[in-house]
Parts: C-alpha cells; sequence; structure tokens
C-alpha cells in the first residue's frame, strides 16, 4: 500500500531504528540478498533517506508522517472518487423500473464460482456475527467448520484464519453432522478456534446469516451439488429466518470443547470431567455404535457405561438419563 519492495521497506525500518547510520552499521544489520548500498540509493531519490556528508557518510530516514502523508492523502482522494461513482451507480441501479421490490429482496445466485463469490462478499460485510444452521447439504467454500459449515463425508481440520476475531460465530449442528467417526472432534477444533456451537436433532434448513441483514441457503434440500444458493435481504422473509434461528439456538444443546486431561465416566455411571461429550451425544439421538466411534470405546463398552449413568439417574431411557445429566450440569452450561 505504501509503495516500497520488501527491500525498501525493510531498509526504511532499520534507518527509524537506527538514526544517522553509517552504511557499515546498517550492512551489519541487513540479511537480505539485495545489495544494501542499491536499495539506499533508490529510496534517497525518492526522497525516503538523505545523507550526511562524511567521513563516515550517514543516512537517515525522513519522517514517516511527512514521507507518506502526500501519498496516503492521494489514497483518500481515490477512494472517496471510487465511493461517489458507486452512490451513482447504485442510484441508477436502484431507479430501473425492472428491478421490482421482490426481486430486490431475494436473490438466486447459480454456479459454484458465483455461489463462492457472493459468499465470500457476505462474510467479508459482517461487521458483527456470523450464524449458522448447518444441515446437508454442507457448503464447504470459505473455511470449513470455520464458519459452522460441516463435510460430513470428509471432516477437516478447520481454517483457523477464516474465523474473523471480529466476528461472533455461532453455529448450530444437525445431529448428522457430529454422528461420523472424527467429526465431533472437528467440532471441537472448530471450538477452539472461536466459534460457539450447539447440537439438535433435526434442522429444519440450511442457513447462513450475516448480521441479521442478509441471509444464505441453499436452493436445493436434497443435493449435495451447491451450484445455486438464495441470497434473502433485509424483508418480512429475512425476519423469520432470524428469529427461526434465534428459537433454535435457545432450544440446542452446548457443544463444548474438552479441557486437556479431561477423564471419561467410568463404569459406575459417575460422571467424569468428561461427560459433556456423552451427554451431548445422548440428548443428540446418535446409536451407542455412533457414541462408540466418537469416543474411541468399543460398542461393549459404551452400552455399559450408558446403562451405568442410566441407573446411577434413576433414568429408564437413554434420552433421560442425558437430559437429568444435562440438568445437572445447567448452571455452567447456562453461562455459555
Amino acid at each position: 500500500m505504501i509503495g516500497l519492495a520488501p527491500a525498501e521497506q525493510t531498509a526504511y525500518e532499520l534507518l527509524i531504528e537506527r538514526p544517522s547510520a553509517t552504511l557499515a552499521d546498517l550492512d551489519a544489520a541487513w540479511s537480505r540478498p539485495e545489495p544494501l548500498a542499491e536499495v539506499l540509493a533508490g529510496l534517497e531519490e525518492r526522497s525516503l533517506i538523505s545523507r550526511e556528508a562524511g567521513p563516515p557518510v550517514r543516512f537517515q530516514a525522513a519522517s514517516p508522517a511527512a514521507a507518506f502523508g502526500a501519498l496516503f492523502a492521494d489514497y483518500e482522494e481515490q477512494l472517496e472518487r471510487a465511493r461517489r461513482h458507486v452512490a451513482v451507480l447504485d442510484a441508477a441501479y436502484q431507479a430501473q423500473p425492472a428491478v421490482s421490490d421482490s426481486a430486490s429482496m431475494v436473490e438466486v445466485i447459480t454456479g459454484p464460482r458465483a455461489v463462492r463469490q457472493r459468499w465470500l462478499q457476505i462474510e467479508r460485510s459482517a461487521r458483527q456475527h456470523i450464524s449458522c444452521l448447518a444441515k446437508p447439504p454442507y457448503l464447504s467454500t470459505a473455511g470449513g467448520l470455520a464458519v459452522g459449515v460441516l463435510d460430513s463425508t470428509n471432516p477437516r481440520e478447520p481454517d483457523r484464519d477464516a474465523v474473523r476475531r471480529d466476528l461472533t460465530w455461532r453455529t448450530i449442528y444437525d445431529r448428522s453432522a457430529i454422528k461420523h467417526p472424527g467429526s465431533l472432534a472437528a467440532v471441537e477444533r472448530s471450538i477452539q478456534a472461536g466459534q460457539l456451537a450447539r447440537v439438535l436433532p433435526d434442522l429444519p434448513i440450511s442457513l447462513w446469516l450475516a448480521d441479521a441483514k442478509v441471509a444464505f441457503l441453499p436452493l436445493q434440500r436434497h443435493t449435495a451439488a451447491q451450484d445455486a444458493i438464495i441470497v434473502v435481504h433485509p424483508s418480512a422473509l429475512l425476519d423469520a429466518l432470524v428469529s427461526l434461528f434465534e428459537g433454535l439456538w435457545q432450544r440446542a444443546l452446548p457443544l463444548h470443547r474438552p479441557a486437556p486431561g479431561q477423564a471419561e465416566p467410568d463404569d459406575t455411571g459417575r460422571l467424569g470431567d468428561d461427560g459433556d461429550r456423552l451427554i451431548t451425544l445422548l440428548l443428540s439421538g446418535l446409536t451407542d455404535e455412533a457414541i462408540a466411534r466418537q469416543l474411541g470405546l468399543s460398542h461393549r463398552t459404551v452400552q455399559r457405561r450408558v446403562a451405568a449413568l442410566m441407573a446411577n439417574l434413576g433414568a429408564h431411557s437413554r434420552f433421560q438419563a442425558g437430559v437429568r445429566a444435562a440438568l445437572q450440569q445447567a448452571p455452567r452450561w447456562s453461562a455459555e
């Protein structure tokens, strides 16, 4: 942005740290392959540094505010011209009679490339939060689990760089998102990356919301091909989608990232520190086989531990055991 090559920036910063330095002083700290004398000559030609007659000759950096102030002013002027031009284009767009109110409220985007580009625009425009209902078909174009989307057939490490730290990320996972081997661990890694995650047995749709100002959902419900999506702008429909997410968030069960060194429930049914995972899996309606895959245990061991937990809590069903155990954990969960 400031128009300096990497070598020029390094040399300029060296002179900021070492005012009135000689060539030998700078060369001692120079680690780049470019010839230092040539780099300094280029900076001097652009009036970013000056030299004092010697011997020995000394170099001094110009004030950064003075050196780059004019450049920044030029950038700001260009940006302002661009904003005015966009405002003119938007006014012309809004004035077109062919663009009806309904057309401006709902967009249909087709083609994988266009879908990806539109999602990235929406994610980058968000300023407060991203909210997601993660249900098949899963969209995996923008950071995987980090944005609340899981390819249930191929769980992957979340792209932590995709989680903008200035945003709150909330995801409600469908039960199918955590029943495949390794998927719960992948979700927990996304939680470690900054995501707030919950789970429900059966979500009605896949949905993404940015700042409650725009919604993004697949056009086709029963397809793995993400080549068509709907974008919903402020309208009664968007309000309904926001209310749907908030209502489901209140009902959903929190997912947790186990702390290091947590223990699993023992065979007597007493919940150890890792009991949250068993509670989550029970309330999600997973079978013993699916729970065994997630916890890395044998089917027989899971059956024994679930039976012991039911007996310890006086529960008559697996779901009831999960509910009663969750109620015991409610004060800590409500804090999240």
